[in-house]
């Protein structure tokens, strides 16, 4: 559970330090508004990742690169790819749109929507749901003028040894 942002920023610094996530495929399942950009914005962050961070939804990909990533070796940046396949209403649109060549290529994969892109996308390592949660004490603002924390319910699921090895970061 995320019982605030600052729970998904130390959850998404966490992956950030295990290096199997430099190679990682990692889908991100959950409604519009559930967090899942939001989180990747925090991993982006954790892994080194300078500039603005946009949401693909309208480019379907935006690419990103870590100069300073402390899981590559000196000099070699990261290369990040952030999906957002939202807008598909066929799965042969992955296919269509070139994107096998980017998922053959070293670096992090982060799928929003991966379900739309059907049996096109390759093995999945590792999976996140993402789900409003209960209001907790501690989601409740001290003061009225504060915005209260949206808690998150999060399920992670390992699909391969990648994946395993990020899960137990996590744990």
């Amino acid at each position: 559970m995320w019982a605030n942002e600052t729970d998904t920023q130390a959850f998404a610094a966490a992956l950030a330090a295990c290096p199997a996530v430099a190679h990682a495929t990692m889908a991100l399942h959950g409604d519009l508004g559930a967090g899942k950009t939001t989180f990747v914005r925090h991993l982006l962050r954790a892994l080194g990742v300078r500039g603005r961070i946009k949401s693909p939804t309208y480019a379907v990909v935006e690419p990103h690169s870590a100069i300073d990533c402390p899981l590559m070796p000196a000099g070699e940046p990261l290369s990040i790819w952030h999906f957002d396949f939202y807008r598909f209403n066929d799965p042969r649109e992955w296919e269509d749109a070139g994107f096998r060549e980017l998922f053959a290529a070293p670096g992090l994969k982060l799928v929003e929507w991966p379900e739309r892109a059907g049996d096109f996308l390759p093995p999945l390592d590792l999976s996140l749901t993402i789900e409003p949660g209960p209001p907790t004490f501690a989601s409740m603002p001290l003061d009225p003028a504060d915005e209260p924390a949206e808690p998150r319910l999060v399920t992670v699921a390992a699909h391969t040894a990648v994946g395993q090895r990020l899960l137990q970061a996590l744990a």
